[in-house]
């Protein structure tokens, strides 16, 4: 069978290495131009790139996918199956193009947490649980039809981090699993529709600066879920001093208090907390704008509150 991987991030390194170590055939990678990064401002590949580099697999880094030259070079390619991990949209085009179609891995348990964050909606929310669907790309992003699903717990401190690391393999190991059942013919295909009722559908949007501003007027567990859900990036935020605060750990401690929402406490030695609606969010480790991340420790040896 001839496969196409389409991917950028680490995280879809991990599934292109599980493809090459079980022996497919990839005829090719599609992965995202390189860009200008750092402060050289050099030209940087992706770690897809990287890795098909390594192993010598050709690679395409197409600006527009409805290039023609780009799509001739597809055709060309005469594969049977499209992998996406970690990539853009595609145009019908290109994902309706193979034989047995385009399937994408995807980070939770579809239909729930549809969109490009489900990971850190999946921690912000509280979830308990999670889990990784392999699903045949259609029109409608992420709403195709399901192939296998994995799921697994999610620890009640994990950040969106450490559970992106976890994720990366199980899903690998799924999409392994999957195209060996697509290449035998075995799996039968879920149609979302009516899994979950639509009103009840959780969703996964882009993260914005917005959803990163802490409230300090809601429950100490909702602030701890959004600094954990934010972690390890874009962070938390919120301000000291008048100064952006990002906060990547911390821990709650549940207390009553007839605090403002959002007074600062410290000893200036050891402990920095905000107080919320039922106790306080204790700042673990953070960066104050202008500086670099690190532990409170570290941070409160140079610090005097205003």
């Amino acid at each position: 069978m001839r496969i196409i991987f389409m991917g950028t991030p680490e995280f879809a390194v991990a599934s292109l290495d599980a493809l090459v170590n079980e022996g497919f055939t990839i005829v090719a990678v599609i992965t995202a131009p390189d860009k200008p990064a750092g402060r050289g401002m050099q030209l940087q590949q992706s770690a897809v790139k990287k890795y098909a580099v390594e192993k010598n697999i050709p690679v395409l880094q197409p600006e527009k996918l409805k290039d023609p030259a780009f799509i001739a070079q597809l055709e060309a390619l005469k594969a049977d199956l499209q992998i996406v991990v970690a990539f853009r949209m595609l145009p019908e085009i290109v994902w309706n193009m193979p034989p047995l179609g385009t399937i994408n891995v995807h980070g939770s348990l579809l239909p729930h947490y549809r969109g490009a964050a489900p990971i850190n909606w999946a921690v912000i929310n509280g979830e308990k649980e999670t889990g990784v669907t392999t699903f045949k790309l259609t029109h409608e992003i992420d709403t195709g039809n399901i192939l296998l699903q994995d799921r697994f717990t999610i620890g009640d401190d994990e950040t969106a981090g450490e559970v992106h690391d976890r994720m990366k393999d199980i899903g690998a190991k799924l999409l392994v699993k999957t195209v060996y059942g697509l290449e035998a013919g075995i799996l039968k295909e879920q149609p979302q529709t009516g899994l979950i009722e639509e009103k009840d559908i959780k969703h996964a949007p882009k993260i914005f600066t917005e959803t990163c501003k802490i409230n300090w007027n809601e429950p100490t567990d909702h602030i701890y879920n959004l600094i954990r859900g934010l972690s390890p990036y874009p962070g938390a935020l919120t301000t000291l001093d008048g100064k952006i605060l990002k906060i990547f750990s911390s821990k709650k401690i549940l207390r009553s208090t007839s605090d403002i929402p959002g007074t600062v406490h410290t000893d200036g030695k050891t402990y920095l907390r905000f107080s919320c609606s039922d106790g306080y969010i204790e700042v673990l480790n953070m960066q104050l704008e202008g500086k670099k991340r690190m532990q409170i420790e570290d941070f409160l040896r140079g610090y005097r509150q205003a």
